[in-house]
């Protein structure tokens, strides 16, 4: 073989493998499927949302959901490292301490969880303001290293311990991967009322790291499953709104019945005396409303509050007061339907001598469908 077709032969093989090498990865990233979450992915939610807001009851099921489909012990412990930058130290060691009890109860049981990757060490040139930068001109698309407006501008202090903490000292820590660490972030934005800002700028660079319209869309009925309404109302909004991801109505069934079957105690902050709150639902078509039966024992009742859309009762059982501020109280029986203005300051509850029960229906106005005030005297 003359050198001229050595050469020729040796292209065709090369262009043959580059042939090969990209229907193969083209092929690899159209069986991958881009319209689900994993379950690993599908776990994380709910630890991370609950840890931001807080409650503790629901996230033990949520850690035992998690360890249950595929997070390592140290992938746990790591949301909860992650979730202090955004949800303050308080509501991640109240997390740690409630994985600490979730942890011994399962070793009770006879649960052996996996343990997981550790860290990988600090290498001895690292520089956190140089790391952090390229992490976070990485995750944003462009160099926004030297700021000369808004926060940046005005505080840079915080800044750099942005730079130089998250998204260095944390985002080095390997045990999650960077996309892990948005949906932790998404999830815990979502569950906090007045981060929209933050929510919106993260929902799209969750968008940049290879999350798909579809899984933003999957990721808000985990919210509302496993979290709450509120946090799933967030992050439609900010999907629909601020980057037109649409919830189409034609996921509608002819017929959906709801399962809920969960209970929660009405928080002493908001309640006097015993109130139950289960058969949660909301409207499958947008936003236009949500609601609850809560179940009230005998001089139970509400804090003041109100709500920026107005509030419809239905008296299911028992006898229950109501009582709008300046005015008189007035008596419910089964069967009224009590209707309550916008922006109005008002309590109700239960007599003291009847056990009451109600459905409450609020639309939501950018998320929040209540305001809660301080308790109502004897």
């Amino acid at each position: 073989m003359n050198r001229a077709s050595s050469i020729a032969t040796t292209l065709l093989l090369a262009v043959r493998g580059m042939v090969f090498y990209f229907l193969a990865f083209s092929y690899a990233y159209a069986a991958e499927p881009d319209t689900q979450l994993t379950d690993r992915q599908k776990a994380i939610i709910p630890i991370a949302a609950l840890t931001a807001a807080g409650n503790t009851q629901a996230l033990e099921r949520a850690l035992n959901d998690g360890l249950n489909n595929g997070l390592t012990v140290n992938e746990v412990k790591e949301i909860f490292i992650h979730s202090y930058a955004y949800a303050g130290f308080p509501r991640a060691l109240n997390g740690i301490n409630t994985f600490i009890k979730v942890s011994e109860h399962r070793k009770e049981q006879g649960l052996s969880d996996k343990l997981g990757n550790e860290a990988t060490p600090l290498p001895s040139d690292y520089n956190a303001n140089a790391y952090g930068h390229k992490t976070r001109n990485e995750l944003v698309g462009r160099d926004i290293s030297n700021r000369t407006s808004g926060y940046a501008a005005f505080v840079p202090t915080i800044d750099t311990f942005l730079v130089e903490h998250l998204f260095a000292d944390i985002f080095y820590r390997d045990v999650l991967s960077i996309k892990d660490r948005e949906l932790v972030t998404i999830s815990m934005l979502s569950a906090m009322a007045g981060a929209e800002a933050q929510l919106t700028s993260h929902l799209k660079l969750s968008m940049r790291v290879g999350y798909t319209a579809a899984q933003l869309r999957q990721f808000t009925h985990i919210l509302q499953e496993a979290v709450s309404e509120d946090s799933a109302i967030r992050a439609r909004n900010v999907l629909n709104d601020k980057m037109d991801i649409t919830f189409k109505d034609t996921h509608l069934a002819d017929v959906e019945v709801n399962t809920d079957q969960s209970r929660t105690i009405g928080s002493p902050d908001k309640f006097t005396g015993k109130a139950v709150v289960s058969s949660r639902f909301a409207s499958p078509v947008g936003d236009r409303y949500r609601g609850a039966m809560v179940e009230f024992e005998a001089g139970a009742r509400t804090a003041w509050h109100t709500h920026p859309k107005g509030q419809t009762l239905i008296i299911i059982s028992g006898k229950g007061l109501v009582q709008r501020e300046g005015s008189e109280t007035r008596a419910m029986l089964p069967g009224n339907v009590i209707t309550i203005a916008p922006n109005t300051r008002h309590w109700h509850g239960a007599a003291p001598d009847s056990k009451m029960s109600h459905i409450a229906i609020s639309p939501p106005d950018n998320g929040e469908t209540v305001t809660w005030m301080e308790l109502v005297t004897d």
